[in-house]
């Protein structure tokens, strides 16, 4: 598959009259209140969540051509996978009620959903359990390497949280008495807690697919400029291990370019000169590029930016000052050299300065790239605000709305 081929971006409108249509075939069929209907009912389910699941994987692939560096990304395979979770329930209960028809009634089906968020949690244990004690592993040797400090111990801090969330609502909602306003209340809590757990989870799934697949694409060897983005420096001014490989890693490419296809691409060096530290990032990038063999000609210093979004903004102005009519146009081929782990949020950045730029990934330390990867994920949760507030509200109220409706009958 080929990044950026697609002009237009993938739409999922259809699915509102393909949703009505559903909703109306389920009240013909549930109006007579036959016991009969309940199979045609759990098949209409299946159905439509097949749809609805296939869509998503195709919206997912189309954007990958449209823009692989986008939250939609993320959203089409994580709730895809959520959705998939609901179809293998319905698919559970149309094998049983094929074998024992008078075991459910239509009535059934709203519980089914109310439950969704609940059982998607249960079918994730297998993957929560592992990722999180890999997660946790790599994260006590990253402290026996790296020096002890907050962000190091991000990694243990969410493999707690995700084991803590199953045992919590496990231990929670196994059991509830009272009166039926109580029970409703206690329903209620233990939905709106799944509801939220299952909306990170699907975004914690589906940034870490999204950060695969734009990692292992290799860029097409055209570029005309190649962004290394900083990462700190030692106290010396030298550049740190971390930052040697993005650097390494840029040269690779540049070779490998020149060599395959006689064309060379042009360096930019993007990063400032932090409180504590003795020179800009981009002067150490450039020193050790010219170290390496890279005429200084080839190098471009962008030396102003402080962060990820500025090091794509300001670069684009360093790359427009260069062309020939004093504007970036769509034909300017243009990479970024990063670490694995950052090449996903990079590409939004990049994205966000309107900048079509393809990441090149350089490899870390086993140890080292799970606890960034969280830091990239609190980095990715932390940013559109707005966009996920509506997105998980959404998911809140219809799970609420749900409840509601299933103690007020």
């Amino acid at each position: 598959m080929t990044f950026d081929t697609r002009d237009k971006k993938p739409k999922l409108y259809f699915l509102i009259p393909i949703t009505i249509a559903a909703l109306i075939a389920a009240y013909l069929l549930h109006h007579g209140g036959a016991n009969s209907n309940t199979i045609p009912l759990f098949a209409l389910a299946i159905v439509y969540l097949a749809i609805v699941i296939a869509s998503l994987l195709w919206a997912f692939f189309a954007q990958l051509r449209y823009n692989p560096y986008s939250y939609n990304t993320i959203y089409y395979v994580g709730f895809a996978l959520f959705l998939f979770s609901v179809l293998l329930t319905h698919v559970m209960v149309l094998v049983r009620l094929l074998h024992y028809p008078d075991v459910y009634t239509a009535d059934e089906i709203p519980h089914i959903l109310v439950n969704s968020a609940k059982n998607y949690m249960l079918f994730s244990i297998p993957f929560i359990f592992i990722f999180s004690v890999l997660l946790f592993i790599s994260n006590i040797s990253l402290l026996m390497h790296e020096r002890k400090r907050f962000a190091n111990v991000l990694g243990i801090i969410l493999s707690l949280l995700l084991i803590g969330g199953e045992i919590f609502l496990f231990k929670y909602d196994y059991y509830a008495s009272g009166s039926q306003r109580e029970i409703m209340w206690h329903d209620l809590f233990a939905n709106i807690f799944a509801a939220i757990y299952l909306y990170f989870e699907c975004m914690l799934i589906g940034s870490i697919i999204a950060n695969m697949i734009v990692v292992r694409y290799k860029a097409p060897l055209d570029r005309d400029y190649l962004i290394i983005l900083g990462c700190g420096l030692r106290k010396d001014g030298s550049p740190t291990p971390l930052l040697k490989s993005r650097i390494d890693r840029a040269i690779a490419f540049y070779k490998q370019q020149k060599t395959e296809t006689g064309k060379e691409l042009t360096f930019i060096t993007s990063g400032g000169k932090g409180d504590l530290e003795a020179n800009s990032e981009s002067l150490a990038m450039m020193r050790y590029l010219i170290e390496q063999g890279i005429p200084e000609n080839k190098i471009i210093q962008e030396d102003s930016s402080r962060d990820t979004m500025q090091n794509m903004r300001f670069s684009k102005e360093k790359i427009t000052e260069r062309s020939k009519n004093g504007e970036f146009t769509s034909k300017t081929k243009v990479s970024y050299s990063t670490s694995n782990y950052h090449v996903f949020r990079s590409g939004i950045c990049a994205r966000r300065a309107k900048m079509r730029a393809i990441g090149v990934g350089a490899k870390t330390k086993w140890y080292f790239w799970p606890n960034a990867a969280v830091r990239e994920f609190i980095g990715l949760i932390s940013e559109h605000r707005l966009k996920q507030a509506i997105i998980l509200g959404s998911i809140i109220t219809a799970y609420v709305a749900l409840t509601i409706s299933i103690y007020s009958h």
